[in-house]
């Protein structure tokens, strides 16, 4: 089982970025989705959430309406466009699997698997 994370980079607060996350998982539709992240001495948090047909999203009070997740399941990803980007969501952003989960998985201890992380910089 792997979950392989990109799209991360350099941005200028108030730029753009769309992270992907490639899911190799036996049925990935069994699977609620989510994003984390942890920055430089902090906790890792949750960022979003994605039920298994991608009907239902949750999002950190921290992100939402400028981060949306999605998901394809057809090609076993999903995605998390973060938009008006801002220094304090520096970190490395990790995709996490829920088995059978609901999407409403906001405790790191709820996902099965975990993908390697990418790191997001915003500039101020």
């Amino acid at each position: 089982v792997q979950l392989q994370a990109s799209g991360g980079g350099l941005v200028q607060a108030g730029g753009s970025l769309r992270l992907s996350c490639a899911a190799s998982l036996h049925t990935f539709v069994r699977y609620a989705m989510g994003w984390f992240r942890q920055a430089p001495g902090k906790e890792r948090e949750f960022v979003a959430s994605i039920s298994r047909s991608g009907g239902r999203t949750d999002y950190a009070d921290s992100v939402k309406g400028r981060f949306t997740i999605s998901r394809d399941n057809a090609k076993a990803t999903i995605h998390l466009q973060m938009n008006s980007l801002k220094p304090e969501d520096t970190a490395v952003y990790y995709c996490a699997a829920d088995l059978l989960g609901t999407g409403r998985a906001v405790s790191g201890e709820d996902y099965d698997h975990w993908g390697q992380g990418t790191l997001v910089t915003v500039s101020s």
